[in-house]
This record gives C-alpha cells, structure tokens and sequence, in this order.
C-alpha cells in the first residue's frame, strides 16, 4: 500500500503534468470578450456628409418638395383635381423617401448595413424623383385655376426638378466610381491571394 505522502506527490506531479500539457496545447480556451455588434450602437452625425454637394442638395430637395406640399395642401377648391392630387402624391412621397435617405446617410446608419448598394438605391430615387417632379409640375402647370398657391407649387416643382436632376448626374458619378473601386478591390486582393498561395508553396517544396 502507498503512504498518503507518495499518494499526494503523484496528485502533484499529474497536476503539473497537466499544467504543462495545457500550456503547450494549441487549443488554447480564449478570455477575450466577444463584441457583438447593434445597429443603433454608435450613431453619430456626419457633418461632411451634411456638407458635401450631395447632403446639401438632399436637404434643399426636402425642403422644396415639403414647400410644394404646403402649397398644394392650402388648395380648398378645385375642379378638375387631377394636376392637383398628382402633384401632392409626388411631392408628399418624394419629401417622406428623401427624408428618409438623408437621415440614413447624415448618421452613417448605411454603414451599418452594407450588404444594400446604398449609391444605387439613392441613384435610383433621385432619377425617379426627377421624372415625377417635372410630369406633376407640367400637368400642375396646364391644369390650374391660376391661384397663387397653385403657381407657387408650380414654381417649387420646377425648382426641386432640377435640384433633383443635379442630384441624379452626381449620383450617377458616385455610382460608377463606387463600381470601379469595388472592381479593382477584388482584383487587389485575388492578386494577394495568388501570391501569397505562391509564397507558401515556395517555402514548402514538398508541395509542388
């Protein structure tokens, strides 16, 4: 039979033994906290973007098309209505989506949701948004009464038409330079890629 000294050294040594194997071992347990990311987490507003060419022209549009919806609301009569209900859906729905975007874009709520092309989806309102402003402010134009809310509706229409136009050729731009810098990403990085698959059948000839 073994002492109770013998039994308590061999504890010790299958501990060290143990302490020394789970040193060695790769498969280490981590301690590092695991960060898990929030949508809302870490808002804050960009004041280059409200700065920029495009974050202007988005707050000039919003404020002109909700111009454009005031006036055509102060309309009590009409007869016919058609010129008059198109240009209040255009103009209601255009300030609500620009709205929208330009919220999205000032806080950088966008980068927070990268697998929607933001550039294409913004190209995409502003070229409607054109077409739609300048077919209700022509059809507001022919079919009027001559009031002054309905000229200055007419008036705000054509303005936020060529803001809107503006807005779509640089959007266009962004949309393509985005395109071009995606392109030559993945390109970079297939090329790195290779070579570094390259490198590491060099360093193990047994490989080739």
């Amino acid at each position: 039979m073994r002492t109770g000294e013998e039994a308590e050294g061999l504890d010790g040594e299958a501990s060290n033994a143990s302490m020394i194997s789970g040193a060695s071992s790769p498969y280490q347990p981590t301690t590092e906290p695991v960060h898990t990311g929030s949508l809302l987490g870490g808002i804050r507003c960009d004041l280059d973007y409200l700065r920029s060419y495009l974050g202007i022209l988005k707050v000039v549009e919003v404020v002109l098309s909700l111009l454009g919806f005031i006036c055509i609301e102060t309309i009590m009569l009409c007869s016919p209505c058609g010129g008059v209900y198109f240009f209040e859906f255009v103009s209601c729905s255009e300030f609500v989506v620009t709205g929208v975007l330009l919220v999205i874009f000032s806080l950088n709520l966008h980068v927070k949701v990268p697998h929607v092309n933001w550039s294409l989806t913004d190209l995409v309102n502003t070229v409607a948004s054109t077409l739609l402003f300048f077919l209700a402010s022509l059809v507001l134009a022919c079919i009027n009464h001559g009031t002054s809310a309905e000229i200055a509706a007419v008036v705000f229409g054509f303005l936020v038409t060529c803001v809107y136009g503006l807005n779509s050729f640089l959007a266009v731009r962004k949309w393509r330079r985005g395109d071009s810098c995606q392109g030559g990403t993945s390109s970079s990085e297939y090329t790195r890629a290779r070579t570094a698959s390259r490198g590491e059948v060099e360093a193990r000839p047994e490989l080739g």
